[in-house]
């Protein structure tokens, strides 16, 4: 199968896309990225993750490298090259390359990278539900930009990992929870959903914004307040919600059960509603907000 990328303009085989050795999102993180799912040949969310694309970098002073439109192209082409229909788009946008300063460059160009790998959303977790541990938070105070300093997550996910879960949800310096190290948390209580507050504590997520629309729309209890691992262990359901994880069910948190440790009635309704908004081509994309 072909493996195309593009970087700054150009499609280029995957093995020979390259940015600079002094692109600022490589020596300092300066840059954000979005990850959007292709399902059955649909960008899943896309209006959404470009709405937090464009918030992202405006929050850091980075310019749009292209309109709107024309990132919408590249994706596209991105995928008709690659031949994928069910796949992950990741965008990434830097400040761009520059001699190495703390201070922005004057006239360093943005660098905008996307590539696409194959994806199977219908990997089973819905129907079996996966693992998750608790793990401290040390991200920094700013997690409602969505940047490439991914390192605190990504040594959570590792812990995970080495536990045999699938996810690691992080708690703040009282004990709550905020979100997963790629994801956002979720607990069910009869049909009432519980997740934290969208502020600067977390990623505020598309997915999860779409489930608030699906909430309301049937009949379900969409509250942000923020809960313990204790009140996860006391609840009926819980549930992860991301991009490319879309709505998995959490059966066990620290090696302790959530409700029966099977996905719950409540979850796996909210995963058939998504995926049917999702594929529905007629239906109006929901809009993301800060």
């Amino acid at each position: 199968m072909p493996r195309h990328a593009f970087v700054n303009g150009q499609y280029l085989p995957h093995h020979d896309a390259a940015v600079h050795i002094e692109d600022r999102g490589f020596q300092f993180a300066d840059g954000v990225y979005e990850v959007i799912s292709c399902i059955h040949g649909t960008l899943a969310d896309e209006r959404g993750h470009l709405d937090r694309l464009e918030r992202s970098l405006k929050e850091l002073q980075i310019a749009m490298p292209v309109t709107r439109k024309t990132l919408q192209f590249i994706m596209r082409e991105l995928l008709r090259r690659n031949r994928l229909k069910n796949a992950a788009v990741y965008i990434q946008v830097t400040r761009g390359a520059a001699k190495r300063d703390f201070k922005f460059p004057k006239d360093a160009a943005p660098t905008l990278v996307l590539t696409t790998w194959p994806f199977n959303f219908d990997n089973g977790n819905i129907g079996k539900g996966v693992k998750a541990i608790t793990v401290e938070d040390q991200r920094w105070a700013r997690r409602d930009i969505k940047t490439v300093g991914l390192l605190p997550q990504s040594l959570a996910k590792q812990k995970a990992a080495v536990k045999g879960a699938f996810e690691a949800w992080m708690l703040d310096g009282k004990g709550f929870v905020t979100e997963g190290s790629s994801s956002n948390a979720f607990i069910v209580k009869g049909k009432t959903l519980r997740t934290r507050p969208a502020t600067n504590d977390i990623l505020k997520g598309v997915t999860r914004t779409a489930i608030a629309h699906i909430c309301a729309e049937h009949g379900l209890k969409f509250v942000e307040k923020p809960f313990k691992p204790r009140d996860a262990l006391k609840a009926d359901e819980a549930f992860n919600t991301s991009a490319t994880s879309l709505v998995t069910p959490i059966v066990s948190l620290d090696g302790k059960p959530i409700g029966n440790g099977k996905p719950g009635p409540i979850t796996t309704a909210l995963y058939e509603h998504y995926r049917a908004y999702v594929e529905d081509l007629k239906r109006k994309q929901y809009p993301w907000k800060a």
